[in-house]
């Protein structure tokens, strides 16, 4: 399983036109996408987190470790899942689309694909932080996945690109702020 999620976001992010028309083909059934891509990164994500903190501090801190993943499991979980609603409600209101639910989570998990690998090699190797410039492309990867996968017009896809980039790396952003001003426990 692990194999074919790197696989997928391997391609997503060297050639995103070919992944999302592969994607748009691809069929998946209920909430496949989710147990099979979308959890799994999530979850190398967390464990990224707590491993990073473990190995990359002086001290031995395991609960500064679990405070760790715990605020990124939960800002990368929430920016999912509320960023995929965003969109959703943005694509009926905006775009005048009928809601599809199931669609925009598809799109937010798999352009999120960068954002999440990158976040994990952060949280392990924390002096690269000038690798943060690159969550830049994901407006790249957003702009080749309108068009195939989302079926955006050609007139609405710079519109389109804008406020799916904003939804999907604003979002977890303030969600791990607000985590941080609201719960002093999970500062790390």
């Amino acid at each position: 399983m692990y194999k074919e999620i790197f696989k997928w976001v391997i391609l997503i992010i060297s050639q995103p036109a070919k992944a999302w028309d592969l994607l748009a083909q691809k069929e998946e059934k209920g909430d496949e996408f989710l147990s099979r891509f979308v959890y799994p990164l999530i979850g190398l994500l967390t464990v990224a987190a707590f491993l990073g903190i473990l190995f990359t501090r002086k001290e031995f801190d395991v609960e500064l470790a679990l405070k760790a993943s715990i605020r990124s499991l939960l800002a990368a979980f929430g920016g999912f899942y509320l960023g995929a609603y965003l969109l959703n409600e943005i694509w009926q209101g905006v775009f005048k689309r009928e809601k599809d639910f199931r669609l925009c989570q598809r799109f937010v998990g798999y352009s999120s694909s960068l954002m999440f690998a990158l976040n994990a090699v952060l949280m392990l190797i924390p002096e690269f932080f000038f690798l943060r410039i690159f969550i830049l492309y994901t407006f790249y990867i957003i702009w080749e996945g309108a068009p195939l996968y989302m079926y955006v017009e050609e007139k609405e896809r710079l519109k389109f690109v804008g406020i799916a980039s904003a939804v999907i790396l604003i979002i977890p952003y303030l969600i791990e702020v607000i985590l941080f001003l609201l719960m002093p426990g999970l500062r790390s």
